[in-house]
């Protein structure tokens, strides 16, 4: 029996996939469940599982467009499993194959002229002060013309070594066209704006450092900044609520919600998954949610549906050493945080100067339905609290705030 494996439908509104790459050969016998091939749509990538166990048949090359329900490949299976001895004689046949292709190889013909020049050559060169050797003829045999030491430029310093220098055009995958699409339409669509502020880390450094390995040792996760951060947001949107707000044609859609945004780097490149109801998440809970999902972007598990419904991102460049950034705003969200490196530097503490682990922080808006009001209002409360996490994020009560 011929079994015809079509596109599964990734998600709503998605209507066609690219073939990422293939897992498996033209003719190969695949198991039940095995995953034969990585598709990518517009929003994320995912892995396409064999239906039934037989020998495949390949319909579609890597790089295509395939619309959802289509014919990607055939299964027989019918095809019993090849043994073990099977595979070993196909095997041996390969390598005798290709060493039948190395031996049948044709060799490079190479003649007395190849590199040399014509004597009318020879003296535009050395006119130039070219080395003859350093020139691609383009005569018989790779003779060296009059117009090729016409058309010859000086190299400056050494002469360049073409093997040394290499490129290749890839194409981009689906996910990365869409982001790269997505991105240039916020530019063009919004009125982005960005504002900027300082956080003094000292006092979450305290927290974390108190209570950090009794926080893992009862929750079995680690007490983490993001936890800080997206509880902090939480409590600014409460008190600017237009910053957890949309425009959608001639209107604006607020929540009474925080469903927060966050940027992970994961295989296939930034992926934002959303933390639902971050509102009423504690400290633990925020934490569990960022392991999670950071864990299912690293291994390529991460969901359609685990990425779309963000009001809010947070997105953390610091991991990777920037001091400073304008991130762009993720559509149709109206604002992003962007957190950076923590360094430390010195400040002035109640006349005095101290050094004090100071992290720059950025919030990026759409100046059409944020205020200028609102949005240094936001990153003021966001600063606030995480300078006075205990008073403002636990309510007087850091023990219970973190559930030990």
């Amino acid at each position: 029996m011929i079994l015809e494996m079509k596109v599964p439908s990734p998600g709503e509104s998605i209507t066609e996939v690219e073939i990422a790459s293939w897992l498996v050969e033209d003719g190969d016998y695949v198991e039940k469940d095995q995953a034969i091939a990585e598709v990518d749509s517009d929003k994320a990538t995912l892995e396409l599982p064999a239906e039934e166990s037989g020998i495949i048949t390949l319909k579609a090359e890597e790089g295509d467009a395939v619309s959802v329900g289509a014919v990607v490949c055939l299964i027989d299976t019918s095809a019993a499993k090849p043994s073990g001895k099977n595979k070993k004689e196909a095997a041996k046949k390969e390598e005798v194959k290709e060493t039948a292709e190395e031996v049948a190889a044709p060799v490079e013909n190479t003649t007395y002229a190849t590199g040399s020049a014509s004597p009318a050559a020879k003296k535009i060169l050395a006119e130039k002060d070219i080395d003859a050797s350093t020139v691609k003829g383009t005569g018989k045999d790779g003779r060296i013309t009059k117009e090729d030491a016409i058309n010859a430029v000086p190299s400056m310093g050494e002469p360049l070594n073409e093997t040394d220098r290499k490129s290749e055009r890839k194409k981009l995958s689906m996910l990365r066209r869409k982001v790269a699409e997505r991105l240039v339409s916020v530019k063009n669509e919004t009125a982005m704006l960005t504002t900027f502020n300082e956080v003094d880390m000292k006092p979450i450094f305290d927290l974390r450092k108190k209570y950090k390995e009794s926080f893992k040792e009862k929750h079995e996760v680690g007490l983490g900044f993001m936890s800080f951060f997206t509880l902090s947001v939480v409590r600014a949107l409460k008190l600017f609520p237009d910053v957890n707000s949309m425009i959608d044609g001639d209107f604006k859609i607020s929540y009474d919600f925080a469903d927060i945004s966050i940027a992970v780097s994961g295989p296939k490149g930034l992926m934002v998954p959303v933390i639902r109801n971050a509102d009423k998440l504690t400290f633990r809970g925020v934490e569990s949610e960022v392991k999670r999902l950071a864990v299912r972007a690293r291994d390529g598990q991460i969901t359609v549906d685990e990425m779309t419904g963000g009001t809010f991102t947070i997105t953390n460049g610091g991991v990777f050493g920037s001091m400073l950034s304008t991130p762009i705003i993720n559509p149709p969200q109206s604002a992003i945080l962007g957190m950076h490196n923590i360094v430390e530097r010195p400040v002035a503490i109640e006349g005095k100067v101290e050094i004090r682990p100071i992290m720059y922080v950025a919030l990026s808006y759409d100046h059409r339905i944020i205020d200028g009001k609102e949005s240094v209002g936001f990153l003021v409360a966001v600063k606030e609290a995480l300078e006075n996490p205990v008073e403002l994020l636990m309510d007087g009560n850091e023990k219970k705030a973190l559930e030990l």
